[in-house]
């Protein structure tokens, strides 16, 4: 995706999340188990400053959250956190370098990305929250977000961090898996110690298919789909294969 339409997609989702994060602070987030809405909006606030941080200095910023940010009104630093990461991204190039966990890419633009990705997920957590619907994801950004979360948080983090995945992948007799969104694929190979991503279905057949619309795909994957609700996304191979994939997601973005 473009960075202006990562830029627009953020705006969007972000007034969305204010909105509905005014509604009922007390309410308890179904997709995050112990977490009311105020703690929600305040979990994305300190999100946006730390990375505003980041860009400012050039390294992500250690210990975090500062201790003043817990005594601060949700809603006050949410709008306060926007800003400083708006005027960063503003003043800054998406070549331009950035503190970043992410080796390969320790830049504002990968910064602009992930909170675009990151304000999409948590204002659905939001919506689930207050009971309000889920409003339209673009098409383009649930395909972004499928492809940043096999990639950068499942991938990376198997190549880099392989010590929390043994539970999952020691045991793995070597799967495929074939992801699809709408009219985008990827093929996923799994094994002790891989985690393996390539774009495109492939040739050959896959032990479990993961396929649906795109916004739906992105919610099954992340966990945001209605508990009692029917799924659009269908889930085809062993059950023991496909709890693999959603083992290494959980790993990956806890």
């Amino acid at each position: 995706m473009e960075f202006s339409r990562l830029l627009d997609c953020l705006a969007a989702d972000f007034a969305r999340l204010r909105a509905v994060s005014a509604t009922d602070p007390t309410a308890g987030v179904p997709t995050c188990p112990g977490w009311t809405v105020a703690d929600l909006t305040r979990h994305v606030g300190e999100v946006y400053l730390h990375k505003a941080q980041a860009i400012r200095e050039g390294a992500e910023p250690d210990p975090w959250p500062p201790q003043e940010a817990a005594k601060e009104d949700p809603i006050a630093l949410l709008d306060r956190a926007y800003a400083d990461l708006r005027h960063e991204f503003a003043g800054h190039g998406p070549k331009d370098p950035a503190g970043s966990w992410y080796a390969p890419d320790p830049t504002v633009g990968f910064w602009i990305r992930r909170m675009a990705q990151e304000t999409v997920i948590h204002r659905i957590d939001a919506e689930l929250a207050a009971g309000e619907p889920i409003a339209e994801i673009p098409t383009d950004l649930a395909v972004d977000g499928v492809d940043e979360l096999l990639k950068v948080f499942v991938a990376y983090g198997v190549a880099e961090w392989g010590d929390y995945f043994t539970g999952v992948l020691d045991e793995s007799p070597g799967r495929t898996y074939l992801v699809r969104a709408d009219e985008t694929a990827w093929r996923v190979s799994t094994g002790p110690g891989l985690f393996r991503v390539e774009d495109g279905a492939g040739t050959g057949p896959a032990d479990v298919t993961v396929s649906g619309p795109s916004a739906a795909v992105l919610r099954r994957l992340w966990n945001r789909e209605e508990a009692d609700a029917t799924s659009p996304v269908t889930v085809v191979g062993a059950p023991e294969a496909v709890e693999e994939l959603h083992r290494c997601i959980v790993v990956a973005t806890q």
